[in-house]
């Protein structure tokens, strides 16, 4: 593992039924990097964040999340280090925000029967649904809430254990121009507020990445087509091949907006 890495995945390749998902794939995530997986539907972007959240193991590679292997480490106990936000989270009462995010102190769905979060973990569930931008919705009931507030909800969650790297698996599914534009705001004052957090953030859309996103990954097919800084990686001719379509990106005060079609078309 290449010093100071938070998560690395060597050539790792998944297969099920028979049928690759992921083939030879590597992938190093360093202290205060925020990557992009971007890809078409199927290329393997959930799965290889399911590797890095210790979620699933590789059927061929080594993946090492905070310095420990899968496969030699017990899963659930990693699991607590990892700030994993799915939006599909499966939680069923009407919890109310507070309660929510203080689940992250437990990586239970549910509050635990009988537990009772300390002061410290109280005050900082609160600062934490501050810098969310949920202040005034921190008694609000989860079935009321936006399908933008109960994403940065889960983020908020996803942070109460401190982790070192945050996974967020499509954050802004389903939701409309403000509730995006709100969770880009809250992401972006994250990476300045926590400048040794990492995170992986997979999407379809580069409109959803925060301005501090500093690496990109294309995967195609379950194989990487192009990894690194966003300046090489995001550019029309690889994201044209990406998504096997003709594309043309710009980038402009740090957000990104795409076109597409053949050159003066746009």
């Amino acid at each position: 593992m290449p010093a100071n890495a938070v998560a690395h995945a060597d050539r790792v390749s998944v297969i099920r039924t028979g049928r690759p998902i992921l083939q030879e794939v590597s992938l190093t995530v360093r202290p205060g990097e925020h990557w992009a997986l971007l890809g078409a539907n199927g290329a393997g972007k959930s799965t290889l964040l399911g590797l890095l959240g210790a979620l699933a193991h590789p059927t061929h590679g080594t993946v090492r999340v905070l310095g420990h292997e899968l496969g030699r480490v017990d899963m659930r106990q990693l699991r607590s280090y990892v700030g994993h936000v799915d939006p599909r989270h499966p939680l069923r009462s009407p919890l109310r925000v507070r309660d929510v995010v203080l689940t992250g102190a437990t990586n239970t769905v549910e509050p635990v029967p009988r537990w009772h979060p300390t002061a410290e973990q109280t005050a900082r569930a609160g600062h934490l649904i501050t810098l969310l931008g949920l202040g005034e919705r921190r008694e609000a009931r989860w079935p009321t809430l936006s399908q933008g507030e109960r994403g940065r909800a889960l983020i908020a969650r996803a942070l109460m254990p401190r982790p070192r790297l945050l996974l967020l698996d499509e954050p802004a599914t389903g939701l409309d121009v403000p509730g995006r534009e709100q969770l880009v705001d809250r992401m972006d004052l994250l990476q300045h507020a926590y400048p040794q957090l990492s995170s992986v953030l997979v999407t379809h859309h580069l409109e959803e990445l925060p301005p501090g996103t500093t690496h990109a990954l294309l995967l195609r097919d379950g194989r990487a087509l192009a990894a690194g800084p966003v300046e090489t990686v995001l550019t029309d001719d690889q994201l044209g091949k990406c998504f096997d379509h003709p594309i043309r990106v710009a980038r402009s005060e740090g957000r990104w907006s795409v076109r597409t079609g053949r050159p003066g078309r746009l």
